[in-house]
C-alpha cells in the first residue's frame, strides 16, 4: 500500500518521540512523587498528568499502528477510527474531571491543552477515518496532523506540569518546610 507507506518516516519519528517522552514522564512523575510534604493531587493526577500519558500513548500507537502491514487503507481507518473515538470521548472525561477537582483553578492555557486541543485531534482523527473511504491520501494528512498535535500537547503539558511543580509548588514547600523549621527550633526540649 503505497498511501501508507510514504509515510514511514514521519510515524517513525513522532513513535519514536512518543516513546521516548512517555518515559522521561514516568521519571518526571516519580520525582515529584518523592518529594517530602506532598501536597493532595490524586484528582488532579486525573485531570492533568494522567492524561500526557494517554496522549503519548496514543502518539505511539498511532505511529505503530500506521507502520503496520495492514491489507488496505480501509482497515488502517478503522484502527484509527476506532483511536480516535475512543480517545474524543476520553478527552470529554478529562474534561469534566478538570472541571470537578478543586485543587488547582485552570486557566485558559490549561483549558486549551486539556481539554480544546486534545478533544480537537481525537475527532480529527475520527473524522478522518470516516474520510478515508473516498479521499485516502486527504485523510492521511488528519492522521499526520492528530498524531503531531498529540504529541506537542503532551510535550506541552509535560513542561507544564514540571514548571508548575517547580516555580509554584516547589517554593511552597520549600516555606512550609522552613517554617516547620523555625518552629521545631523554638519549642522547649522535654528531654532535659
Amino acid at each position: 500500500m503505497t498511501e501508507l507507506a510514504e509515510w514511514d518516516s514521519f510515524y517513525l519519528i513522532v513513535g519514536s518521540a512518543a516513546g521516548a517522552l512517555i518515559g522521561l514522564q514516568f521519571v518526571v512523575m516519580t520525582l515529584i512523587a518523592s518529594r517530602p510534604n506532598k501536597q493532595p493531587g490524586a484528582e488532579v493526577g486525573a485531570a492533568f498528568a494522567t492524561p500526557t500519558v494517554i496522549h503519548f500513548g496514543a502518539a505511539l500507537l498511532l505511529s505503530a499502528g500506521i507502520r503496520a502491514p495492514w491489507p488496505d487503507v480501509a482497515c488502517a481507518a478503522i484502527f484509527w477510527g476506532l483511536v480516535g473515538a475512543i480517545g474524543t470521548i476520553y478527552s470529554i472525561l478529562v474534561t469534566l474531571r478538570m472541571r470537578r477537582q478543586t485543587v488547582y483553578q485552570p486557566v485558559f492555557e490549561d483549558w486549551l491543552f486539556h481539554a480544546i486541543l486534545p478533544i480537537a485531534a481525537y475527532a480529527t482523527l475520527a473524522i478522518s477515518a470516516l474520510a478515508a473511504i473516498y479521499y485516502a491520501k486527504t485523510a492521511l494528512f488528519g492522521v499526520g496532523a492528530s498524531a503531531l498535535l498529540l504529541l506537542f500537547i503532551g510535550i506541552h503539558n509535560a513542561w507544564d506540569t514540571a514548571t508548575y511543580n517547580i516555580f509554584v509548588i516547589g517554593p511552597k514547600l520549600d516555606a512550609k518546610a522552613k517554617k516547620e523549621e523555625a518552629g521545631s527550633a523554638e519549642e522547649p526540649d522535654d528531654e532535659n
